[in-house]
Protein backbone atom coordinates (compact mmCIF):
# COMPACT_ATOMS: atom_id res chain seq x y z
CA UNK A 1 0.00 0.00 0.00
CA UNK A 2 1.24 3.57 -0.62
CA UNK A 3 1.80 5.91 1.79
CA UNK A 4 2.69 9.67 1.39
CA UNK A 5 5.06 10.91 3.92
CA UNK A 6 5.06 14.77 3.97
CA UNK A 7 8.35 16.88 5.94
CA UNK A 8 8.74 20.56 6.21
CA UNK A 9 6.37 21.67 7.86
CA UNK A 10 7.22 24.23 11.05
CA UNK A 11 6.99 28.04 12.95
CA UNK A 12 7.98 30.38 10.66
CA UNK A 13 7.77 34.47 11.04
CA UNK A 14 6.01 36.59 8.37
CA UNK A 15 8.07 36.94 5.31
CA UNK A 16 9.83 33.54 5.74
CA UNK A 17 9.64 30.85 3.98
CA UNK A 18 9.23 26.67 3.86
CA UNK A 19 9.68 24.32 1.12
CA UNK A 20 7.24 21.29 2.03
CA UNK A 21 8.17 17.88 0.50
CA UNK A 22 5.78 14.74 -0.07
CA UNK A 23 7.53 11.98 -0.98
CA UNK A 24 5.29 8.15 -1.96
CA UNK A 25 6.63 5.55 -0.03
CA UNK A 26 6.13 2.75 -2.01
CA UNK A 27 5.49 2.31 -5.69
CA UNK A 28 2.94 4.37 -7.36
CA UNK A 29 2.26 4.50 -11.26
CA UNK A 30 0.63 6.49 -13.51
CA UNK A 31 0.04 9.61 -11.30
CA UNK A 32 -2.26 12.41 -12.97
CA UNK A 33 -1.44 14.92 -10.18
CA UNK A 34 -0.25 15.75 -7.53
CA UNK A 35 -0.60 18.66 -5.10
CA UNK A 36 -1.47 20.36 -1.60
CA UNK A 37 -4.78 20.83 -0.06
CA UNK A 38 -4.76 22.96 3.62
CA UNK A 39 -6.99 23.73 6.47
CA UNK A 40 -6.29 26.74 8.78
CA UNK A 41 -8.30 27.18 11.78
CA UNK A 42 -11.70 27.68 11.62
CA UNK A 43 -11.65 27.69 8.16
CA UNK A 44 -13.04 25.23 5.31
CA UNK A 45 -10.26 23.19 3.67
CA UNK A 46 -8.94 24.52 -0.12
CA UNK A 47 -6.99 23.52 -2.85
CA UNK A 48 -3.18 24.95 -2.87
CA UNK A 49 -1.58 24.12 -5.42
CA UNK A 50 -1.86 21.26 -7.55
CA UNK A 51 0.54 20.09 -10.67
CA UNK A 52 -0.43 17.40 -13.98
CA UNK A 53 1.63 15.08 -15.54
CA UNK A 54 1.96 17.29 -18.03
CA UNK A 55 3.61 20.14 -15.90
CA UNK A 56 0.32 21.95 -15.87
CA UNK A 57 0.04 24.09 -12.74
CA UNK A 58 -2.61 25.66 -10.72
CA UNK A 59 -2.82 28.13 -7.70
CA UNK A 60 -4.99 29.27 -5.13
CA UNK A 61 -5.67 32.90 -5.66
CA UNK A 62 -4.29 33.54 -2.74
CA UNK A 63 -0.82 32.26 -3.04
CA UNK A 64 -0.45 33.40 -6.66
CA UNK A 65 3.55 34.55 -6.82
CA UNK A 66 4.25 33.84 -3.46
CA UNK A 67 3.76 29.45 -3.87
CA UNK A 68 5.77 27.46 -6.22
CA UNK A 69 4.67 23.89 -6.48
CA UNK A 70 6.98 21.20 -8.71
CA UNK A 71 7.55 17.35 -8.93
CA UNK A 72 10.07 15.21 -9.19
CA UNK A 73 8.77 12.36 -11.18
CA UNK A 74 11.65 9.98 -10.45
CA UNK A 75 11.62 10.33 -6.63
CA UNK A 76 7.51 9.97 -7.02
CA UNK A 77 7.76 13.44 -5.03
CA UNK A 78 6.25 16.35 -4.86
CA UNK A 79 7.34 19.90 -3.74
CA UNK A 80 5.63 23.15 -2.15
CA UNK A 81 8.36 26.42 -2.22
CA UNK A 82 6.20 28.49 -0.07
CA UNK A 83 7.59 32.67 0.05
CA UNK A 84 6.84 35.43 1.74
CA UNK A 85 4.54 33.72 3.87
CA UNK A 86 1.96 35.03 5.74
CA UNK A 87 -0.30 34.59 9.37
CA UNK A 88 -3.27 33.65 7.33
CA UNK A 89 -0.84 30.77 5.52
CA UNK A 90 -1.26 29.28 8.77
CA UNK A 91 -2.79 25.37 8.68
CA UNK A 92 -2.47 21.38 8.04
CA UNK A 93 -0.96 21.37 4.70
CA UNK A 94 -1.96 17.49 2.85
CA UNK A 95 -0.15 16.32 0.02
CA UNK A 96 -1.96 14.29 -2.65
CA UNK A 97 -1.72 12.20 -4.95
CA UNK A 98 -3.98 11.47 -7.62
CA UNK A 99 -4.09 8.42 -10.10
CA UNK A 100 -6.88 7.01 -12.72
CA UNK A 101 -8.28 4.22 -9.66
CA UNK A 102 -7.80 6.02 -6.58
CA UNK A 103 -6.36 9.25 -4.52
CA UNK A 104 -4.14 8.99 -1.28
CA UNK A 105 -3.08 11.28 0.89
CA UNK A 106 -0.53 12.55 3.33
CA UNK A 107 -0.86 12.40 6.91
CA UNK A 108 -0.85 16.36 7.24
CA UNK A 109 2.05 18.94 8.57
CA UNK A 110 1.66 21.88 10.49
CA UNK A 111 2.77 25.26 9.46
CA UNK A 112 2.57 28.33 11.77
CA UNK A 113 3.53 31.42 10.41
CA UNK A 114 3.73 34.27 13.41
CA UNK A 115 3.40 37.78 13.14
Amino acid sequence: QVQLVESGGGLVQAGGSLRLSCAASGSIFSINAMGWYRQGPGKQRELVAAITSGGNTNYADSVKGRFTISRDNAKNTVYLQMDSLKPEDTAVYSCYFETASFVTWGQGTQVTVSS
